[in-house]
């Protein structure tokens, strides 16, 4: 083969290349919201939740107005697909999420230390489970869950994220719902 016939089929295979992944699509034809379920949400630390895809959907309660309920209930889908499912529980008292009674919610659970606000809280491969003070109108304390899709990235990356979405988010719902503690 000469170097000039090597050169034009290596240029054909790149470009028949480039063409089928063009065509496969991908990529996002959606953006990541900047509020939802009664919360204004941080984009850039909820972003590394979110996958390729055509709509997003917003399904379930605000976590703030929850009226009598004392609990609110939201995901966030992409294609149908569990992005990110946000719960806010608003209870008597501290839950412990070391409790045993909560081990079932956690695949390779451990404590969350050094949290920018008063709670106990425990993170795993895909939840992260908060309890804290609120001693406010609507509530004394709160229980906050966040679980994500657990098939989405690397685990430790994902972990990473878990953590900095729901130490910026739980200060988020208790301003919302006048939480003075």
């Amino acid at each position: 083969m000469t170097k000039a016939l090597r050169r034009a089929v290596a240029s054909a295979l790149t470009t028949c290349l480039a063409l089928a992944l063009a065509a496969c699509g991908g990529g996002r034809d959606y953006t990541v919201p900047k509020e939802a379920c009664g919360v204004e949400l941080n984009a850039g630390v909820l972003d590394p939740f979110f996958f390729d895809g055509e709509n997003l959907e917003i399904v379930g309660d605000s976590l703030i107005e929850t009226g009598k309920n004392t609990r609110g209930h939201c995901e966030i889908r992409v294609d149908g697909k569990k992005a990110i499912y946000l719960r806010v529980a608003k209870v008597d008292k501290i839950y412990d999420p070391m409790d045993q009674l909560e081990a079932f919610r956690f695949t390779n659970r451990k404590k969350m230390k050094d949290l920018p606000f008063a709670g106990l809280g425990a993170l795993g491969d895909a939840t992260s489970m908060v309890s804290t003070g609120c001693a406010g109108p609507k509530a004394d304390y709160l229980s906050v869950l966040v679980t994500v899709n657990g098939q989405v990235g690397d685990v430790a990356e994902r972990r990473k994220n878990i953590e900095a979405f729901t130490v910026d988010f739980v200060p988020k719902v208790k301003k919302e719902l006048g939480c003075t503690t």
